[in-house]
């Protein structure tokens, strides 16, 4: 009988999104990893087929920590704040989901009509009562703008200045409202 496994799935996927926040997606291979968990890489490869099949559910993991964080806010002003505050606090995260290839040969309409995009949305209809295609045309170009300055911080090329951020925000808000 084969001896079970003493580092999880679990627990290898948690260590990779940990190795990723503190080092950065570059970093996340087998040696790294394991040497990361205090481990072999036999574990890791007998886990996982391919460290693609690895990279994607740790994916998914900073995904939905990204979604929860951004969620926690109480205004559609609010998730943009933290949605750029995300890039300033997990600047590694932030490269690993948005600066690492996974949109490849996609739009901006097509990021924006994703599921994960669902939850937004739906708040924006909400909070400024909108339909969802009203909605749709108001969050592209606000996105557009939210997270180029998430991109600038995230990559050290602009400080993190919520007042003037926000001041910012809102006035291309109230702009895109007259234009409605």
């Amino acid at each position: 009988m084969p001896k079970k496994p003493t580092t999880t799935k679990e627990a290898m996927i948690e260590g990779a999104f940990r190795l990723i926040r503190e080092k950065g997606h570059e970093a996340l291979t087998a040696r790294n990893l394991a040497s990361f968990l205090g481990c072999s890489t036999q574990p890791i490869m007998y886990q996982f087929p391919n460290m693609d099949t690895l990279k994607d559910l740790t994916y998914q993991k900073a995904n939905r920590y990204h979604s929860e964080y951004i969620l926690d806010a109480e205004d559609f002003l609010g998730i943009g704040l933290r949605y750029i505050r995300f890039a300033e606090e997990e600047p590694q995260l932030f490269r690993f989901l948005f600066q690492s290839g996974r949109f490849a040969g996609l739009s901006l309409e097509d990021l924006i009509r994703d599921p994960e995009v669902a939850g937004v949305l739906e708040a924006l209809g909400t909070e400024e009562g909108l339909d969802p295609e009203e909605a749709v045309a108001f969050f592209e170009p606000l996105f557009a703008i939210v997270h180029g300055y998430a991109s600038l911080i995230a990559n050290n090329a602009m400080k993190y200045d919520p007042r003037s951020i926000s001041k910012a925000l809102i006035t291309i808000a109230e702009g895109l409202e007259r234009m409605n």
